[in-house]
């Protein structure tokens, strides 16, 4: 009896993190969107350079500067977080979805991978592809928009949570979603919509009441808005809001991806 069940596969008993599990999942995030980089990584700037030409180069002299700012400076680190945000959920859903549809998601369940780092592996490869999707557009945009940096803080804080952020929600969407319409619909009528309705083309402060308040409680607002605040030093909003509410987001996001891998949510079922 001792022998059979010293050679019977045991759950997991050790304490500490799989860090070669860990590397070994987030490693595979990131292959996964770069063998496809021309659909997940120039596709996207493409998008937004589209974006800067109809915006900044055609109605080139039609807008004028706001707080000072040109108009091609202002938009440009809007277009850039809205990059970084669209693409770190599209990595965590789309890969998450597949594994469900494909029936591959023994392929990260079936290894010693603890909850936590389920939850660690799946959001540093949303983050990748987003800060990675960011970083390209960055330096596309650059012909257009003369951009300076004013707080290098601000740039590397935003863009780091707001990519975690997203991607833990893009877990969230692909372990809901039970084929790719139910995913599209989400990004179409929920991230979308929040993302451009977040001042990315506009002054939240100009908008009529109650769209001014009601901006102000979209936290994809403060996202952009302390993401430029980072290029052109100057914020809408309070800078320590977003930072506090970014911080905050992030850990409730991460402490909820934690338990729907842990109960199995979508997974097991």
């Amino acid at each position: 009896m001792t022998d059979l069940m010293s050679t019977t596969p045991q759950p997991r008993s050790y304490s500490g993190v799989n860090w070669i599990g860990v590397k070994t999942l987030y490693l595979r995030e990131v292959r996964r969107f770069w063998k496809v980089g021309a659909q997940t990584v120039a596709a996207p700037v493409v998008t937004t350079l589209l974006y800067m030409l109809v915006f900044v180069v055609a109605l080139q002299g039609a807008r004028p500067p706001l707080h000072g700012t040109p108009f091609a400076e202002f938009v440009a680190p809007g277009l850039i977080m809205m990059a970084i945000l669209n693409n770190a959920f599209a990595n965590a859903s789309s890969s998450l979805i597949q594994a469900k549809i494909m029936g591959t998601s023994t392929d990260f369940l079936t290894p010693p991978l603890s909850p936590l780092e389920l939850t660690i592996g799946f959001s540093l490869g949303a983050a990748t592809r987003g800060i990675a999707v960011g970083l390209v557009t960055a330096i596309c945009v650059l012909p257009f928009a003369k951009l300076g940096v004013a707080h290098v803080a601000a740039i590397l804080w935003f863009s780091l949570t707001a990519s975690l952020m997203m991607g833990m929600l893009g877990v969230f969407a692909g372990l809901w979603a039970e084929k790719f319409d139910q995913l599209a619909a989400v990004q179409n009528f929920l991230i979308m919509p929040m993302t451009f309705l977040s001042g990315t083309f506009y002054l939240v402060d100009n908008l009529p009441e109650p769209f001014g308040t009601i901006s102000h409680f979209n936290p994809i607002f403060y996202m952009i808005d302390g993401f430029r605040y980072g290029f052109i030093g100057h914020a809408e909003g309070e800078v320590w809001i977003g930072v506090v509410m970014s911080a905050v987001l992030t850990l409730v996001m991460s402490l909820a991806c934690w338990q729907v891998f842990r109960s199995g949510w979508r997974l097991k079922s």
